[in-house]
């Protein structure tokens, strides 16, 4: 694909992205009474059923503690060292760029939005640090992008609708784990999936052998179904 060509896929997919993220950001931080309010009711109804259904509440403990930034970092840090492995070495670099860029910007806006987080009465889970965007969320979003994007060479058949459904739930439910468990509002959620969305598409955008019309289907790079460690 030509560079021109990929930087105005680029652009295109992170205004799907970014727009939609800014424009919450931009309620958010304006204090917007509907968006508030939303977030408000949304929060106080699941905390009233977390508090009623402990069990549910301890697997979203669970739920969130798995799939927390952390492990899936480390997730994509074994899921690159495979690739070096195998030798597909601009492949490794876009998951680690990927994971970082996307990363990075989630500290940098929950510092300069500076979202305080819910302060419930009966909190059933705690959580530091400001609320906009949700990390949670952010990183599922991107690690699922990476996995699924870095291993739909290697599936076949049906793996691939694993692959993809298993990302998405991935990715959904660590986000509402979050509302669940009353440490983080909706719009924190929504904005940290669309974000970790734009970095993903703008990251695999710029991918030097990107062909989008068929990218959800081979990946990044086809040719790594083919490739193998070196022995």
């Amino acid at each position: 694909m030509k560079l021109g060509k990929r930087l105005t896929t680029a652009s295109a997919l992170a205004l799907l992205g970014l727009v939609p993220f800014a424009l919450i950001a931009a309620l958010v931080a304006g204090g917007w009474s509907p968006l508030h309010d939303l977030d408000r009711t949304v929060t106080n109804s699941l905390h009233t059923w977390a508090l009623g259904h402990p069990h549910w509440t301890g697997a979203n403990i669970w739920l969130t503690n798995i799939f927390a930034p952390m492990p899936l970092r480390a997730a994509a840090l074994f899921l690159v060292i495979w690739l070096l492995r195998r030798r597909a070495k601009r492949l490794a670099l876009w998951a680690a760029t990927t994971m970082a860029v996307g990363g990075i910007l989630g500290v940098l806006l929950k510092l300069l939005v500076g979202r305080h987080r819910p302060d419930l009465l009966e909190p059933v889970a705690r959580a530091t640090g400001y609320s906009f965007p949700s990390g949670h969320a952010l990183n599922a979003a991107l690690a699922a992008g990476v996995f699924v994007l870095v291993l739909l060479p290697v599936a076949q058949g049906a793996m691939r609708w694993v692959l993809w459904c298993s990302a998405i739930a991935v990715t959904v439910l660590c986000g509402l784990s979050r509302v669940v468990l009353g440490v983080h509002w909706t719009s924190d959620v929504v904005a940290g999936w669309l974000l970790g969305i734009a970095v993903v598409a703008v990251t695999a955008a710029a991918f030097p052998r990107l062909r989008p019309e068929r990218v959800v289907e081979e990946g990044l790079e086809p040719e790594l179904a083919h490739a193998r460690p070196p022995r």
